[in-house]
């Protein structure tokens, strides 16, 4: 019994050395449910580490069961977004552990310019959690109604993370 609750306790400890954030050369891939206003859908993104606190990514998001609006289906045009991001991985300047990583950004993509906050858990080398809420800064339409609601809203993603 001790043997067996030794080499538990070491696979433990073992996961808790997991990094979330390395730095420059760091890649990270992401796929998780997305949660807004009018549906459900996917979120993938992947983020490349351009220095100690920086990186870079690009997501792609599509709504699965977006609503009808006045009786007409979204197009794929009207389900799909697709953005560049900016990050600031802040985990270790806020002290967090290796294995957590908080980062605010920002990103540009079809519909807008916005503004995003997430953070990461790593149980193991290759493999964590994330959270993550996006918002729109700034719309390309002023005037944004109907299915142009769909990726100009505050948008909750939480799934998987992956080191690539």
């Amino acid at each position: 019994m001790k043997k067996t609750i030794t080499i538990v306790a070491l696979a433990i400890v073992s996961l808790v050395n997991a990094q979330a954030f390395k730095g420059k050369g760091d890649v990270k891939g992401q796929v998780g449910m997305t949660l807004q206003d009018g549906g459900t859908g996917i979120g993938v993104s992947a983020d490349f580490g351009m220095g100690e606190n920086m990186s870079f990514g690009i997501v792609a998001g599509y709504m699965l069961n977006a609503n009808e609006i006045s009786g007409y289906k979204p197009r794929f045009e009207d389900r799909a977004d697709l953005k560049v991001r900016f990050n600031a991985n802040i985990g270790n300047v806020l002290k967090l552990s290796d294995n957590m990583d908080l980062y605010p950004g920002l990103n540009l993509g079809l519909r807008n310019f916005g503004g995003h906050l997430g953070f990461r858990y790593f149980f193991t080398n290759g493999f964590g959690m994330f959270a993550e809420a996006n918002a729109p800064l700034a719309r390309y339409d002023t005037d944004v109604n109907g299915f142009e609601h769909y990726n100009n809203q505050f948008v909750f993603t939480i799934g998987a993370s992956f080191n690539l």
